[in-house]
């Protein structure tokens, strides 16, 4: 087989996997989509989405655009077609208007919510703003005053945050909040500040199973949101980490559905909030060194493949040397790490000779995602 067939046929197995453990019956929410082309060159797609959404059973989504190339004038024609997408599917796809605190924010606004946006997104890191900025003021009072909630950027490229959101939340009560990323550009911060304080929230639209643990140890099972950020994170990964992750801090099957859907389902139909009960994740995780130095390797390797540049340092090869050791026989999923690291490989041999962006994507997100899913498994096999 080609490698790209090979990797569907690894990425199918896996997402039958993880869908037989999700609970029966459960409900599949995505708390954090995306839809539109961002300047970064990663492109979203209402058919594609959707597409994902009925294999994997996703039921309903929270969604806005991307950094748009004409995101100038306050994003509008960008939020336009948001709003257009949701009309053509209003039983899944659920509206955010995209703000710019530098053109028009509140104006804005109100005229999304005006025309059906069922909630705000903000993104300092792009926007370039600050989170002490006193112009979120305003976006934070519109917020309780319309009743929808603010999902905004908690991920890298940020400075501490924490503060200044616990600010905004004591000034304006009742304000919903769904911070992206599991919030790990200040996770300690936040957690500290939101542990246990009803309407904040966190989804789990991260790369490292770690940082989700981490969470998960601080905060309520009831505050966690499943969330992909597609088209960035792709099923069946997302669904992977997440579920691991809930393995780990010893959740329950009620804590899993309410992550997988319920709460967010709630969010949107602005249900009562739920009732927060204590935090599970574990305070430290043991982990074998031969799953340690794959993990490690791997950290390697992953800025280069979201560069789609060439393993110039070697981490993909050292993860897959280490995979094959006799040390790692009878492992918990040692034969899919290693299937995976293999096929990643051979993807990526030629990633650099590849001139086309959108053919070299083409190679890299399946790699991305190979790489991804043995992480996952060899931090939390040993322990999941």
């Amino acid at each position: 087989m080609e490698p790209l067939e090979r990797a569907q046929e690894i990425l199918d197995d896996v997402t039958n996997r993880v869908l037989a453990e999700v609970p029966a019956g459960a409900v599949l929410f995505d708390a954090h989509t995306h839809l539109g082309d961002d300047i970064d060159g990663m492109r979203g797609r209402p058919d594609e989405l959707l597409g994902i959404f009925d294999r994997v059973g996703i039921e309903r989504t929270f969604t806005f655009c991307l950094d748009e190339p004409d995101r100038e004038p306050a994003f509008s024609a960008a939020n336009d077609r948001t709003l257009a997408y949701a009309a053509a599917d209003p039983d899944r796809i659920i509206p955010f208007v995209r703000l710019d605190l530098a053109e028009g924010p509140i104006e804005e606004a109100r005229r999304c919510l005006d025309l059906g946006a069922r909630g705000i997104k903000l993104h300092p890191r792009a926007q370039k703003f600050s989170v002490g900025d006193e112009r979120l003021d305003g976006v934070f009072a519109l917020a309780v005053e319309r009743e929808v909630p603010i999902l905004i950027h908690g991920g890298r490229g940020l400075p501490p945050i924490g503060d200044h959101l616990a600010a905004l939340v004591e000034r304006y009560a009742g304000v919903r909040l769904i911070i992206a990323h599991a919030g790990i550009a200040d996770l300690g911060g936040l957690a500290g500040h939101f542990a246990h304080v009803p309407g904040v929230f966190f989804d789990t639209s991260v790369w490292s199973v770690v940082d989700l643990v981490d969470l998960m140890r601080q905060v309520a099972p009831e505050q966690i949101l499943f969330a992909t950020d597609y088209p960035y994170g792709r099923m069946p990964n997302s669904l992977l980490l997440a579920l691991r992750a809930a393995r780990l801090s010893h959740f329950d099957e009620t804590d899993v559905r309410r992550m997988l859907g319920e709460t967010a389902q709630g969010i949107a139909d602005g249900a009562p909030l739920p009732t927060l009960s204590p935090a599970k994740g574990p305070a430290e995780i043991t982990h074998p060194l031969p799953l340690a130095r794959i993990h490690a390797y791997i950290g390697m390797a992953t800025p280069l493949l979201w560069m789609r540049v060439p393993d110039v340092g070697g981490g993909l090869g050292l993860a897959l040397n280490a995979a094959h050791e006799a040390n790692l026989d009878g492992v918990a999923d040692a034969d899919l790490i290693r299937a995976a690291l293999s096929v990643a490989a051979d993807l990526w041999a030629g990633i650099g000779e590849i001139e086309d962006r959108d053919e070299s994507e083409r190679i890299a997100r399946p790699t991305r995602q190979l790489v991804h899913i043995a992480d996952v498994l060899a931090v939390t096999g040993a322990n999941a």
